[in-house]
């Protein structure tokens, strides 16, 4: 149990780790929407938006022991610039490889993992606590 206790005390498996959870959250809403019919951007746009909610506290506290909430304009300006990036691939993905909404936005999804996971570091968090959050904290 000790080597698990030693994993989580890297900032990128952390990240991951919850970013899995973020994921299932964000890709749920998303393949909700497109079950519903909605276009891809449309759903997309939802899923990121619900998302972005889901993720702030998610990603701030467990990943980067953060609770500033000043940083929720640059949280929110990463995800948009990832909506960005996430459209465009899956639009090509769709549109010139022929695949899938679901199908294409599972291959997106871990590019846009790894960007996002240097935006957050470099940009959003950077200085944050890398050990994550302090156990001793009261919420």
């Amino acid at each position: 149990m000790q080597w698990l206790c030693s994993l989580w005390d890297h900032v990128f498996l952390r990240f991951v780790a919850v970013g899995m959870l973020n994921t299932a959250f964000g890709y749920g809403v998303y393949a909700v929407f497109i079950l519903l019919e909605l276009p891809r951007p449309a759903a997309l746009a939802i899923a990121t938006v619900m998302g972005v909610l889901f993720n702030f506290k998610t990603t701030g506290r467990i990943v980067f022991g953060s609770r500033d909430n000043r940083l929720l304009l640059r949280f929110v300006l990463v995800y948009a610039v990832m909506y960005g990036l996430n459209t465009g691939l899956l639009e090509l993905l769709c549109r010139k490889v022929g695949l899938g909404s679901l199908v294409g936005q599972a291959i997106v999804l871990p590019v846009v993992v790894m960007v996002t996971f240097l935006a957050m570091k470099t940009f959003v968090f950077r200085g944050g606590n890398r050990h994550g959050p302090d156990p001793q904290e009261a919420d």
